[in-house]
């Protein structure tokens, strides 16, 4: 992340045209934007073009954020990851489940990696990088620099935690929101594998949800000893317990089915792992206070 030039995907859409102008105003290199058929205008100042082979020859950017509508984002992502990508951010929420795996398994096979779908990005604040609508239009009310990185599945609970933090005097290294559908490009193990090897961080806090077995990967990855840095977690929605199986709760993602995904049962495999798992949710900077 120490050279990040990025480039916007359907940058000309309102919504990505504030988003560009919020990253550019933190300070965030974005170098070009892509919006077929609007070659030539320019967003923000930042350059469109009408493909991403057009882009990364002019500018070469090595980040891009996918900012089209779900129908259209396998098309995004794949020339994106073709055109030799090494991390593609898929902001756009409900993308066709087929397609996220094909998106995936592309990418794979390419060494390039996925955030997202359904991601409000990353932040670092010692690197002014913002990638993504993640913190608005002024991510400095929020997050403040520390050696504390988040990973979440909720983009809001992800800058509420660091704004809790914040408040506490505690700051971030790191904050990525992996995203909300049930299928995710990057997984909390996967970051965690990233997160061990970055000298800025000293600690990790996760937000989980119902739904799914990341909590569980994380917790066999901790008990093997592969992650040797502090890790909190807390686990919202043990509410979800006493409804229906198969009642979604928050994100698609966030579904029980069975016994699986239990918010008890994840918190019960994060514990026995040796994790810090916080009973109420304002406890993570007080459990932070002595790890870090």
């Amino acid at each position: 992340m120490e050279d990040c030039r990025v480039l916007i995907q359907g940058i000309t859409g309102v919504e990505a045209a504030a988003v560009a102008k919020h990253m550019v105003q933190y300070g965030t290199r974005v170098v070009a934007g892509v919006s077929p058929g609007k070659g030539g205008r320019t967003v923000e100042s930042v350059p469109v073009y009408d493909s991403v082979g057009e882009a990364v020859e002019q500018h070469r950017p090595n980040v891009s954020l996918i900012y089209v509508s779900a129908p259209f984002v396998r098309d995004a992502c794949l020339e994106a990851v073709e055109a030799g990508m090494p991390l593609v951010l898929i902001v756009t929420e409900r993308v066709p489940q087929k397609d996220t795996m094909e998106i995936i398994a592309r990418a794979q096979s390419k060494g390039s990696r996925i955030v997202g779908p359904n991601t409000v990005g990353l932040i670092k604040p010692s690197r002014r990088l913002k990638l993504g609508p993640i913190g608005g239009d002024r991510p400095e009310r929020i997050f403040s620099e520390g050696n504390v990185s988040i990973i979440s599945r909720s983009g809001g609970m992800s800058a509420e935690t660091s704004w809790m933090l914040k408040r506490e005097g505690l700051g971030v290294s790191l904050n990525i929101a992996i995203g909300g559908d049930p299928i995710l490009g990057t997984t909390m193990k996967e970051m965690l594998q990233i997160l061990e090897h970055d000298p800025e961080t000293g600690a990790a806090v996760l937000f989980c949800e119902p739904g799914g077995a990341m909590e569980e990967e994380v917790a066999e990855f901790v008990r093997g000893g592969e992650f040797k840095k502090p890790v909190v977690a807390y686990v919202a929605g043990r509410f979800t317990e006493e409804l229906p199986r198969g009642v979604k709760f928050g994100h698609a993602g966030a579904m029980i089915q069975s016994n699986a995904g239990l918010p008890s049962t994840k918190m019960e495999a994060l514990k026995d792992a040796g994790v810090h798992v916080a009973e109420r949710y304002s406890q993570i900077p007080k459990i932070l206070e002595h790890l870090v």
